[in-house]
């Protein structure tokens, strides 16, 4: 996959090395040089030193031919100008643009940019690891489901997945076992060790805790 990265924030970087990692063709751009040097010595990828916004760089880029494009500059507006020029412009099939302020994600999101709100994701983690000690938060998706770890609680040893499963709140996504994880049938039973992966929906929190204490 061909990528485009505008901004060498940390993110920027972090997002960069990733993906070149994984084997892709990866351009960042940034104004600053000095921010480009925060890349590692083994970034395969390609550097422009330019501003995101202007056409002749982002042409430079090859925006055009790129698969995906990330917005990452530490300015929202900016982020949001290149995630709809990219989208509208260039036709870029996938871009995402990281946001500071939550209402303007939630509102170019609704206008189909998609959108990282690191605001409402540090807000939604923070919450998450001050929860319920047992269980362990992995990730939040959208606004309105988590994704939970906890350990299988005694009790439940020998009982069938059904017993966890709740329609519309939460659901037993896959199990852990001894070194494996896999998917589990409604039947599969539950096994002394087991480590549980959920799919929570917001709200239904404090019910699962209920149900692992009781």
């Amino acid at each position: 996959m061909r990528v485009l990265i505008l901004g060498c924030s940390r993110i920027g970087v972090g997002l960069a090395q990733r993906l070149d990692l994984a084997g892709h063709t990866v351009t960042i751009v940034d104004p600053e040089p000095a921010a480009l040097a925060r890349l590692p010595a083994s970034f395969g990828g390609r550097q422009l030193s330019g501003h995101v916004l202007d056409r002749r760089v982002l042409e430079e880029a090859s925006i055009e031919h790129q698969d995906a494009l990330a917005a990452v500059t530490p300015n929202d507006d900016v982020n949001i100008v290149a995630a709809r020029l990219a989208r509208l412009a260039f036709h870029v099939p996938r871009v995402v643009a990281r946001l500071y302020s939550p209402r303007a994600a939630t509102l170019y999101q609704q206008l189909g940019i998609q959108t990282v709100c690191t605001t409402t994701w540090g807000i939604n983690r923070i919450t998450e690891l001050l929860s319920y000690a047992e269980l362990e938060p992995v990730a939040s998706i959208g606004t309105g489901v988590e994704l939970l770890d906890a350990p299988l609680p005694p009790l439940l040893v020998g009982r069938p997945v059904s017993a966890l499963a709740r329609p519309g709140e939460l659901q037993v996504v896959a199990i852990s076992r001894d070194g494996r994880t896999f998917l589990p049938h409604p039947e599969s039973r539950f096994e002394s060790g087991d480590r549980l992966h959920l799919v929570v929906a917001a709200g239904a929190t404090d019910h699962l805790v209920d149900l692992l204490r009781h």
